[in-house]
């Protein structure tokens, strides 16, 4: 029985060693096939749009999951929350300013990659050269991503805890009974 079973071993290992070896010397498509045709290779048309118009893109996402809502999704549930015309209106200034600054930051990092994407085509970049601008791309995403976190505070400072417990209720983060999160 023993013999038998090593025999079936070698057959079945011997097989799969043989399939594998085939299948190594079909190449495979990459997932970034297509993707040389981008305006920018680093950023897809959605990021750039986002970019450009100064949207989040989840970068707000841990304020957001712990009870510290951004303005504009608050704007868009203000009747459900029952926001007052004074909250309305100072919401609305920080929707602006943090739409405004966004963009702005948007905009640079737009410009970094498509200088980087260009040095790169053109074979015209060093490692040091490399260093530095992925740095300044860093810095920007790190900036854009503060404008938003600090929009999401001031919101919050702006809502009362019954207001921001029925925001995450009807976001589906919490029931409105779980609501623990203190007030800063």
């Amino acid at each position: 029985m023993r013999p038998v079973l090593i025999t079936l071993g070698v057959l079945v290992a011997g097989s799969a060693l043989a399939q594998h070896a085939g299948h190594q010397h079909q190449p495979q498509p990459s997932g970034y096939a297509g993707l040389q045709s981008r305006e920018i290779k680093s950023l897809s048309p959605e990021q750039l749009a986002d970019l450009r118009e100064g949207r989040g893109m989840g970068v707000s996402l841990l304020a957001e999951l712990n009870s510290v809502p951004g303005p504009m999704h608050v704007l868009e549930l203000a009747e459900r929350l029952k926001v007052t015309t004074e909250q309305r209106r100072t919401l609305e200034r920080i929707a602006a300013d943090m739409k405004a600054r966004a963009q702005g930051l948007g905009a640079q990092v737009v410009v970094e990659e498509a200088s980087l994407d260009k040095a790169f085509k053109g074979r015209i970049v060093d490692a040091k050269e490399v260093e530095e601008a992925t740095a300044r791309i860093a810095s920007l995403q790190g900036q854009l991503r503060a404008v938003h976190l600090v929009a999401h505070l001031k919101t919050r400072d702006v809502l009362s805890d019954d207001q921001v417990a029925a925001y995450d209720s009807a976001r589906g983060y919490k029931s409105l009974a779980s609501l623990q999160a203190p007030r800063h």
